[in-house]
């Protein structure tokens, strides 16, 4: 089974701004969730998140992060790291949600892998 795009984020300077502009072009509602400028997005057809943005705009990011479900995170490194990518960063938790870590492809463009809970799975329809 191939594995799917789970989850993006969208990265903004300021929240409040970027709320109004994706309501008004696109229709999305958005949700209070977690920490302070995190929102949840509905209508966005995946699961999404608008987020303050933590650290100026890096030269190769342009600020959205996507996230891909893998069913094997060691495997999925092995195979990124075997295709001429990086990893970046050490893995990590997030309770509740399940073990990520972030990558670099051969392009130079990040993105996450989440091995998700199976609960998690069930709630973004992946399972």
């Amino acid at each position: 089974m191939p594995n799917k795009l789970a989850h993006f984020a969208i990265e903004a300077e300021n929240v409040g701004r970027a709320l109004k502009f994706y309501e008004a072009v696109f229709g999305w509602r958005f949700e209070p969730w977690g920490p302070p400028d995190f929102y949840l997005i509905d209508g966005a057809g995946v699961h999404g998140a608008l987020q303050k943005r933590s650290e100026l705009l890096p030269e190769g990011r342009k600020g959205f992060e996507c996230s891909f479900a893998v069913t094997d995170l060691g495997e999925t490194i092995k195979r990124i790291e075997k295709s001429g990518g990086r990893v970046c960063g050490s893995r990590h938790q997030i309770p509740t949600v399940g073990e990520l870590v972030q990558f670099t492809d051969t392009e130079g463009n990040e993105a996450i892998i989440v091995q998700y809970e199976p609960s998690r799975l069930e709630e973004l329809n992946l399972s």
